[in-house]
């Protein structure tokens, strides 16, 4: 089995002994020992998946990197953190997906107004089953709790991933003070609700909610 560990924060190592993972194209940044390089289509998922992505806009280029020895990942500089699934699945921005081992299958899931407002279109990327994945994000992430009877709200552009039973709504942050000029700004939420874990990254993207 892979195993994943990090070189200072923003690189990611995988030790492998003739296993294989699934990384961003074009992700790796050195390696040691005999490893070999494959793009996939549709993300991994073959021709179905590669349809899939085309039909729903959500864009995920992935290479398979098999051998042995270790190989270091990195994009751009962004700051990685690792998340552990033992059986749940965890939606996540194809942009802040890095890499994860080959046993976890990764799908597209409808998002909705929600997925609009961040930036990524009406889908995103799930990865599901048991290993572990490699997330991105622009400065540390924060790992916000989720619990019943307590939402929490996220700007669009600083969402990352979630994981645990959550479901996501678009919460307008618009009110009076907003529409007279005395308004913070944030004029669109995400609002999460349920029992969950949520990843949100000290950086904005550019977003419809952040331009509302």
């Amino acid at each position: 089995m892979a195993q994943f560990r990090l070189q200072g924060s923003r690189v990611l190592a995988v030790d492998m002994a003739g296993d294989s993972v699934k990384a961003r194209n074009g992700s790796m940044v050195a390696y040691t020992g005999q490893m070999n390089f494959k793009k996939l289509t549709g993300g991994g998922d073959g021709l179905r998946g590669m349809v899939a992505r085309r039909l729903t806009g959500e864009q995920m280029t992935v290479m398979e990197v098999k051998g042995q020895g270790t190989c270091y990942f990195a994009d751009q500089a962004t700051e990685v953190s690792l998340v552990r699934l033992n059986g749940e699945t965890l939606y996540v921005e194809s942009d802040n997906l890095l890499c994860t081992e080959a046993s976890l299958h990764t799908g597209t899931s409808f998002t909705g107004l929600n997925g609009m407002a961040s930036g990524n279109g009406l889908f995103t990327t799930k990865v599901e089953g048991s290993g572990w994945a490699a997330l991105t994000s622009n400065g540390p992430a924060i790992i916000l709790r989720v619990t019943q009877g307590t939402p929490l709200r996220v700007d669009p552009g600083a969402y990352v991933a979630h994981t645990g039973n959550l479901s996501r709504h678009l919460k307008s942050g618009a009110g009076w003070t907003t529409l007279i000029g005395e308004g913070g700004g944030e004029a669109m939420q995400v609002e999460f609700t349920g029992e969950g874990l949520v990843y949100v990254q000290p950086s904005e993207k550019t977003t419809f909610g952040g331009d509302v």
